[in-house]
């Protein structure tokens, strides 16, 4: 059943135009390649080892419960900084603590499409959220366009970047995500595992904040300052409210320093103001019941950025595809890039 309260993905609003062409995207694990940036070195002594692990055609966790096994450590020891794609070709860190003994023969993973590529001494167990981004080289299949236009789309998007919409992987197939969380604001669903509850509420912010990032992006005002908005600083978590904008705040924001900000609904008011704060209230209202759940939940208020800026983007044209090689900050999703190009069809269905 398709969650009513779902924007598929391929139908939010695109901010530079419609798509060049369609092709078909992970035709196999090694047409989508991610490399997880940590953002700092392995301490090179410690309790822990970080292992920069390869997986192919396998989630996150379930590399994880191999790891802990062939260690013989508890699974909830074991440490990464974020989840990758399945259907990919991925690299990544995990930590665990350090085997008394002699190091695993982790060998033995290769055939289940693990490999250990290095292990390091470390000081502590990794964390969820402690990276600094990811590399991504995506194959995109039987599909052409003009070289011209495909340069000038790039260009505009090194320069002005693309909106920051949340990846239809966060809503579940066809949004049930939303439809759980809903009814768990409701009291349709009582006493979900610690997990699940987690997804249905990331899930169910997210879609608020799209739909404030798809209004913005309506109104042509997405990669720009307002009267009102809070303002991010590129790079970073931190934001700052700007009642009044200058030159230099629009000057900054052009320049990719500053992006304007979205709600991630919680506890409390959003700290926008004016038309902004109007506006997100009123999207905010779409879905009754989900910010007093979210609130009640326990949730706080936090801001997202609205643009995604494209970091290192590069492409090369092949015969009947083409090859993108870009970065982004953790916590983005390639697919975002990916829509204001093509659409697509997958070789293999999405997590």
């Amino acid at each position: 059943m398709i969650d009513p309260t779902w924007t598929a993905f391929h139908a939010l609003p695109r901010a530079h135009g419609g798509p060049l062409g369609s092709g078909r995207l992970r035709h196999e694990p090694a047409d989508f390649e991610v490399e997880e940036v940590l953002g700092f070195p392995p301490d090179g002594e410690g309790d822990h080892l970080l292992l920069w692990v390869r997986k192919t055609d396998q989630n996150t966790e379930w590399v994880a419960g191999r790891l802990a096994e062939a260690a013989r450590v508890a699974q909830k020891d074991l440490g990464y900084a974020g989840l990758k794609d399945r259907h990919a070709v991925t690299s990544q860190w995990f930590s665990l603590p350090r085997p008394r003994d002699c190091e695993p023969d982790w060998s033995a993973l290769a055939a289940a499409g693990v490999e250990v590529l290095e292990v390091h001494p470390h000081r502590r167990k990794l964390r969820r959220g402690t990276l600094a981004g990811n590399r991504f080289r995506i194959r995109v299949r039987d599909w052409a366009v003009d070289p011209d236009t495909l340069a000038g789309r790039i260009a505009v998007i090194r320069a002005a970047g693309v909106p920051n919409y949340f990846g239809e992987q966060r809503f579940g197939r066809n949004g049930a995500n939303l439809a759980r969380a809903d009814a768990l604001f409701h009291g349709a669903i009582r006493r979900p595992s610690r997990h699940q509850q987690g997804l249905w509420l990331s899930a169910a912010r997210s879609q608020v904040f799209n739909q404030v990032l798809a209004e913005r992006v309506e109104r042509g005002d997405w990669d720009r300052p307002l009267p009102g908005d809070c303002l991010n600083l590129d790079g970073s978590h931190s934001w700052f409210p700007a009642p009044d904008i200058d030159d230099g705040l629009s000057g900054r924001t052009t320049r990719l320093d500053l992006h304007p900000t979205g709600p991630l609904w919680g506890r409390g008011d959003p700290p926008t103001q004016g038309q902004v704060r109007a506006l997100e209230d009123a999207a905010a209202a779409r879905f009754p019941g989900w910010p007093a759940g979210l609130a009640r939940f326990g949730l706080e208020q936090e801001r997202r950025a609205l643009r995604l800026p494209v970091r290192d983007l590069a492409w090369a044209l092949a015969e009947g595809s083409f090859e993108l090689r870009f970065q982004l900050p953790a916590g983005a999703y390639a697919t975002a890039v990916l829509r204001e190009l093509v659409d697509w069809e997958t070789g293999a269905a999405e997590d």
